[in-house]
């Protein structure tokens, strides 16, 4: 096949759902358009809006086609999620919002059933985030779902389905937190059998496994060729992952940032990982397990950011001293789950409240480091890369050095890797030394003593 010049990459993470042409070889994206990834309520419960997003998608790969020619496309989407296909490839049911609380009702009878930790690598989670917890609430509040059910696969393979016909699931989407995999034996686990889809589950394929080739249908509704190949897919995080994984030796950690923030390590020191702080172990691309840990960082940033003006010297000092953001924001996952955040003073406001918050989330991604023994440079990759005042303290407290992906979104450039099996690394940049990292790590440790108090008190 000849390399492809212009890779579409679907893209859909929690908050939204995008499209990107990516120029191969450098990684450039040459068009990018996005929508809400919004939450339907029911009936007959919460639910993505599956159609809207196609719709979305088919409008824009033909008029990048027009505009700029494709020659491949690659596909990535949050996790935790899973989508249900009768015999037709319709769906069997509409696919669950992973957040809908709807599996906690039936925890008690599914904690019966779920492999342990240690087999899987997977902490238990509320609601949805359990893949396994979702299929087991489904089927219980569904009698005749599992019988209807012909396929069953992972999300960015639904979007593969709809776009050549084949079914799949792939190894980073089944590898996170979903029960459903054994990361050290690159297997189904055993709850497939207890859930009784062996049968229903699409096998499991590498990442960069191409799926198939346009479906005739939709290259004469596109103008693409129906000699378009499309990759199997691959998880959001692996995603911004996949690109050094290919391409770096040594060790190194990589920090997906959007509506969660998930520290990724490589070669970093062993540890053991605790599954009531979030930590879990992720699959790459490669089929590898990676240690990982992570938290809600960017809904998080969302729940406590103001509009201010830009900080001042003044405003600086304030913050250093001030008052401090103790976690959690958002206390269902993360490193110190059930705890409720709290201000350490007088709540700020203006510039010295989002100075606060960036340094908040900046201490909350240092700590999922330390949590997964991550050794070498750290790569942020995500919105979280244009924070100044998050990387000045990541850069502070991170003694090997903190680098930026320059890719608008990592999770494009590390999709489109899939498709055109290149293992050049993107471009970075490195983060300066702050002249006032004395400062930072100062107010570093008033926040680390701060939570450690807050536990000894709990």
């Amino acid at each position: 096949m000849t390399r492809p010049r212009h890779i579409a990459v679907i893209d859909v993470g929690k908050t939204n759902a995008k499209l990107a042409l990516v120029e191969a070889g450098s990684l450039r994206e040459l068009d990018v358009v996005t929508r809400p990834n919004t939450v339907l309520a029911g009936p007959p419960y919460a639910h993505f809006d599956l159609e809207g997003h196609w719709a979305f998608f088919l409008v824009h790969l033909a008029r990048f086609h027009t505009d700029h020619g494709i020659d491949a496309i690659s596909i990535t989407t949050h996790g935790a999620s899973i989508v249900l296909l009768d015999g037709q490839g319709g769906l069997a049911t509409p696919m669950l919002d992973y957040e809908d609380t709807g599996p906690d009702t039936q925890s008690a009878a599914y904690n019966a059933l779920r492999p342990g930790f240690a087999e899987t690598g997977s902490p238990r989670l509320p609601a949805g985030l359990n893949v396994g917890a979702q299929l087991h609430w489904l089927f219980a509040r569904d009698p005749d779902l599992l019988e209807r059910t012909a396929h069953i696969v992972t999300y960015p393979q639904y979007w593969g389905a709809r776009l050549t016909g084949n079914y799949a699931t792939d190894v980073t989407s089944l590898g996170c937190h979903t029960d459903l995999w054994t990361p050290w034996e690159g297997a189904f686990s055993p709850l497939v059998d207890r859930l009784g889809i062996r049968d229903k589950i699409a096998p499991a394929l590498h990442s960069g496994d191409t799926l198939g080739t346009l479906r005739p249908d939709l290259a004469a509704l596109t103008g693409l060729p129906d000699s378009t190949p499309v990759t199997c897919g691959i998880h959001d995080s692996n995603a911004s992952l996949y690109p050094h994984v290919a391409a770096r030796k040594g060790a190194f950690s990589v920090v997906s940032t959007g509506t969660w923030v998930i520290a990724m390590s490589i070669g970093g020191d062993p540890v053991s990982l605790d599954a009531a702080r979030d930590t879990l172990v992720n699959v790459n691309a490669l089929g590898q397990p990676v240690p990982s840990s992570r938290f809600m960082g960017g809904r998080e940033y969302e729940l406590i950011r103001r509009d201010a003006p830009p900080a001042t010297a003044a405003d600086y000092a304030t913050a250093l001293q001030g008052a401090l953001l103790l976690p959690s924001v958002e206390p269902t996952s993360g490193p110190f789950q059930g705890r409720q955040m709290r201000w350490s003073g007088d709540e700020p406001q203006g510039a010295p409240r989002m100075l606060a918050l960036s340094w908040y989330l900046a201490l909350m991604t240092d700590t999922c480091l330390g949590l997964v023994g991550a050794r070498g440079p750290v790569i942020v990759e995500g919105p979280f890369a244009r924070n100044p005042d998050y990387l000045a303290m990541l850069a502070a407290l991170r003694t090997e050095g903190v680098e930026t992906a320059s890719s608008a979104t990592g999770t494009a450039a590390g999709a489109a890797l899939l498709a055109q099996k290149n293992t050049a690394p993107p471009d970075t940049a490195t983060v300066p030394r702050p002249k006032d990292r004395a400062a930072l790590i100062a107010y570093a440790k008033r926040w680390q003593a701060a939570v450690e108090q807050v536990a000894t008190m709990a």
